[in-house]
């Protein structure tokens, strides 16, 4: 724990000088999620964007439905805040409602830096966190070890043990996303998707944890982000997480800036902040998760809990979110249907 605080506090003073005049006196509202996210804003990267910047820092803890639904509630006009990070699937129906601007890339040097799928939004958000998923599983359960997401369906020894995300959680209908993609003409093809998925049989469904599951042994495999297997791994539990040939899925966090937010020139400062390859550093360190700068490098003491950077990065698939939105209730009622 020493070594990580000299480590946080080295890149603290390395950390991007944009300390500007015209942010004195002013307070920018930063949407996070809570938990340990807001105790590390909070501790680490506000205090820092208002060392770097002169600007407070306000935070509002929720998540990417709260967010939404306070935008929403406001209206595109009046926004109560002028940046939102948020998982890439609200992103695009806010997007598809006026609430962003296309981002002004000159304003945001740090952009030209991040991996192409880091923006693969057509210059509309930038993914400032992001949480491969590959397979976990349990070593001492597990006789074959994982290579594809096929096995999910052609390893006998995973039947009735396979652990899902459900469809209210963004990694749910990536699964769904994914078994079309798989087993069907694209990601499109949900039918086959949905045929695929009815096949796995018994699955436990979960909201956001299935690490008690995993724990108890109740499954022996499921979609895992690599930070999450890392922390159980540091726990004692006995789990490894694999590369699936087909490619990952992945938690992000788009960064968006608002089109009528009221303090949108701090927004892109601390926009930039974020993608910079100090604080990238730092999410790493504390999160496990992958840089989405291409600057930054994985230390060799981090790779065993950050496995993906650099060309592993290309095999994070992207999906249509738009489509997903456009087609959420249908969808959701045939998944409740498909694992009734």
């Amino acid at each position: 724990m020493k070594r990580r605080q000299l480590l946080i506090g080295a890149a603290a003073l390395a950390a991007p000088a944009i300390h500007s005049a015209h942010a004195q006196g002013k307070t920018l509202i930063v949407p996070t999620l809570g938990g340990v996210w807001e105790q590390f804003w909070r501790k680490e990267i506000a205090p820092r964007f208002t060392a770097a910047t002169g600007a407070a820092v306000t935070l509002d803890v929720g998540n990417g439905r709260v967010f939404g639904a306070n935008l929403r509630a406001a209206g595109v006009a009046k926004p109560p805040y002028s940046i939102v990070m948020t998982n890439e699937v609200f992103a695009s129906g806010l997007r598809k409602e006026g609430f962003f601007e296309k981002l002004d890339q000159s304003k945001l040097p740090n952009y030209a830096d991040l991996y192409p799928m880091a923006r693969a939004s057509d210059g509309w958000g930038a993914i400032g966190a992001v949480s491969p998923i590959g397979i976990g599983y349990r070593t001492d359960l597990v006789k074959t070890k994982p290579k594809a997401w096929k096995d999910l369906w052609n390893n006998p020894e995973f039947k009735g043990k396979i652990g899902l995300y459900n469809f209210a959680n963004s990694a749910g209908k990536m699964e769904l996303l994914l078994a079309s993609k798989i087993f069907g003409k694209d990601q499109y093809d949900v039918d086959a998707g949905f045929g695929a998925l009815a096949k796995l049989g018994k699955v436990i469904q979960v909201d956001f944890n299935l690490s008690t599951a995993l724990a108890a042994g109740e499954i022996t495999v499921a979609p895992y982000d690599f930070g999450e297997i890392s922390r159980l791994r540091k726990q004692g539990l006995p789990v490894d997480c694999i590369i699936p040939e087909e490619g990952m899925v992945m938690f992000d966090q788009t960064i968006n800036i608002l089109a009528n937010g009221p303090e949108k020139a701090l927004a892109y400062q601390y926009a930039n902040f974020l993608m910079s390859p100090e604080i990238q550093g730092l999410l790493m360190r504390e999160f496990f998760v992958s840089p989405t700068n291409q600057k930054v490098v994985v230390p060799a003491d981090l790779r065993a809990d950050v496995p993906v950077s650099g060309a592993d990065m290309a095999k994070i698939l992207t999906w249509d979110w738009d489509f997903v939105n456009q087609n959420q209730g249908a969808l959701a009622e045939r998944w409740a249907k498909t694992f009734s």
